[in-house]
């Protein structure tokens, strides 16, 4: 059952990691998207280096606890950001996925990474 936690932290940390390279090779129409919704450009860099490198703290299960928490904030923050037009159906799907998503988190922010994991190996 460890390995299943460690298939599921890498599961959960795959798609920030592709968003957050995206971002990197589409920059400017990164922060174009952000500036559409008022948020401001700026945040665009703690963006892509909260979706790079939490996601890899938590596959390898470094601090893994805080790792989750930071990552269920964000999820939860960009849900609430840029998903919240419910009348149309792919946003709504991004909304509820993000909700999931940010569900899955806590619970590793609960439980920990498990076994197979730098903070285990470290107590």
């Amino acid at each position: 059952m460890q390995v299943i936690q460690v298939i599921g932290r890498i599961f959960l940390s795959t798609i920030f990691l592709i968003e957050g390279i995206n971002k990197i090779f589409n920059y400017e129409g990164t922060i174009e998207y952000m500036e559409n919704f008022n948020v401001s450009g700026y945040l665009a860099i703690p963006a892509i280096i909260v979706e790079i490198l939490f996601p890899l703290l938590l596959i390898v299960g470094y601090q893994t606890k805080i790792s989750a928490l930071v990552l269920a904030i964000f999820t939860l923050t960009t849900a609430l950001i840029f998903h919240t037009d419910f009348t149309n159906q792919m946003q709504l799907t991004s909304f509820l996925k993000n909700f999931a998503i940010t569900g899955g988190f806590l619970i590793i922010f609960v439980n920990g990474a498990g076994k197979y994991s730098i903070d285990h190996k470290l107590n």
